[in-house]
């Protein structure tokens, strides 16, 4: 095989049954492509953008033709050509000739037409055939032998959202042991808990942001598990999952050569007229996906919440500061990457609801809306992997307690109120609560005014209220929090 670093010609002439068209010699794509950058001129991303996605597609393809091979559809120098043009695109090559709109119209077909002719066309080259030149490798002929689009696209979009998901999984469980270590770094600071934005319990920061590191570790795992929804193909099902215009074999083949080429455990759907027309795992994974941000969004928001101020607001820990907040009021800093990925959040519940309705919408033994699926899914995906990392690396690991603040609005509050009425009875405490705020005297100073209790004991039973031993270690072994002076 050759590699022709110089088209013949500048120019080069294509058709299909609708007519001819003239192609610059140097792209690699043809006709069927050509027609679909006229036709859906819509969001002005284009397909090569999709990296991963461009990727599991020539993936994809080269598991059809090593199938084909093996069944005698390919002879020795097609297969090798073609083989090595899949393996070029898989590496990341020849990205600008993936040009077809991903909001393309056509079901997939434009996009699976626009990864066929360029992998023909590229293969002409290091056959040393001139490109457009089909008689010897031909993209529908070949390239999508014993394929439709209704089973390659779907099994390129498992495949491409199966490698994402491993990448956000990644960063969550980290984002998940940061939240950890600041648990464990923050175990002695005690602060005051909240419910409904008003003054509630002792706990102590450590406890809070344990609680974020449980969540995002919660949520890192059922990203996990929604991969195995994935694993299920429709390779080998055609057009609408009867298999027609595949030999015996085939199927098992490819899927079998599916897995080799990607290392993940790929295995045939149980009934291929499902695989190919329903699109409800997108779905599921999509929901997955809005379930995870917005949890650790609701996260964020604490932060933005409990960084307020630094003198207005709640102050009891810092976010790295990271640029100006402000171009008119100096020295203001914002809580940014809290907010970014609050952002983050809200667009990918807005993929979220539109995945779910494409899903829904499918026609019979298609569904016509994958591009739109697999687009809105693969920004999410994006969105939350980087929005994840920033968030990590830029916000939490760099977050400190403001510990004499957190002490000041725990000491100042009612927070051991709840602990006082075994004894003395929930009215009689409630009745302290009232007098406490009229007056403006601190609980414990109020406590000590009525001889109700001593301030020592009633420090003590802040301390218990924590859930941890005071001076001892907690279930966790880790030390319980030191008494504020």
């Amino acid at each position: 095989m050759i590699e022709l670093s110089n088209p013949k010609s500048a120019a080069r002439v294509d058709s299909d049954m609708l007519g001819e068209c003239v192609i610059d010699n140097a792209s690699l794509y043809g006709i069927h492509t050509w027609r679909a950058l006229g036709n859906f001129p819509i969001s002005g991303v284009q397909l090569g953008t999709e990296v991963e996605y461009v990727a599991a597609l020539a993936t994809t393809k080269l598991a059809a033709a090593q199938a084909n091979h093996a069944l005698g559809l390919l002879s020795d120098h097609q297969f090798h050509a073609l083989s090595a043009a899949c393996r070029e695109v898989m590496e990341g090559r020849h990205l600008d000739h993936f040009q077809v709109d991903v909001m393309e119209g056509s079901g997939g077909t434009s996009t699976n037409m626009n990864v066929n002719e360029v992998l023909a066309n590229r293969a002409l080259d290091l056959l040393g055939v001139a490109r457009g030149d089909y008689t010897a490798l031909h993209p529908n002929d070949h390239v999508n032998r014993s394929q439709s689009t209704s089973d390659v696209v779907p099994t390129a979009m498992k495949l491409a959202t199966f490698r994402k998901l491993t990448g956000l999984e990644r960063q969550l469980e980290e984002l998940g042991e940061a939240f950890k270590a600041k648990g464990r770094e923050f175990a002695n600071v005690l602060r005051l808990g909240r419910t409904c934005l008003q003054d509630a319990l002792p706990m102590t920061l450590g406890q809070a942001f344990g609680a974020y590191g449980e969540l995002v570790r919660r949520q890192a795992d059922m990203v996990g598990r929604t991969k195995t929804a994935l694993l299920a193909v429709p390779l080998g099902g055609t057009g609408i999952g009867s298999g027609l215009g595949t030999l015996p074999g085939y199927r098992e083949k490819a899927v079998a050569a599916l897995r080799e080429a990607t290392g993940i455990p790929f295995h045939s759907a149980d009934d291929l007229f499902d695989a190919t027309q329903n699109m409800d795992v997108f779905a599921r994974v999509s929901a997955e996906l809005r379930t995870t941000a917005l949890s650790i969004a609701k996260i964020a928001t604490d932060l933005m919440i409990l960084s307020s101020g630094p003198v207005g607001g709640m102050a009891e820990i810092s976010l790295p500061e990271k640029q100006a907040g402000s171009s008119m009021m100096p020295g203001k800093v914002n809580p940014v990457v809290p907010i970014a990925f609050c952002q983050v959040a809200f667009a990918v519940a807005g993929n979220d609801a539109c995945i779910a309705i494409a899903a829904n919408q499918g026609h019979l033994e298609i569904n016509n809306y994958e591009p739109l699926i697999a687009a809105r899914l693969f920004e999410s995906l994006r969105l939350l992997t980087n929005g994840v990392g920033t968030f990590t690396s830029a916000c939490v690991r760099g977050i400190a307690a403001n510990e004499e603040t957190c002490a000041a609005h725990l000491l100042g509050s009612t927070a051991i109120a709840s602990a006082l009425s075994p004894s003395l009875g929930y009215k009689r405490v409630s009745e302290l609560v009232r007098t406490s705020r009229r007056e403006g005297i601190t609980f414990l100073d109020l406590l000590e005014r009525e001889n109700v209790m001593p301030r020592a004991k009633a420090m003590a039973l802040i301390q218990e209220a924590t859930g941890q031993v005071p001076g001892g270690l907690d279930g966790a072994g880790t030390a319980g929090p030191a008494l504020p002076v």
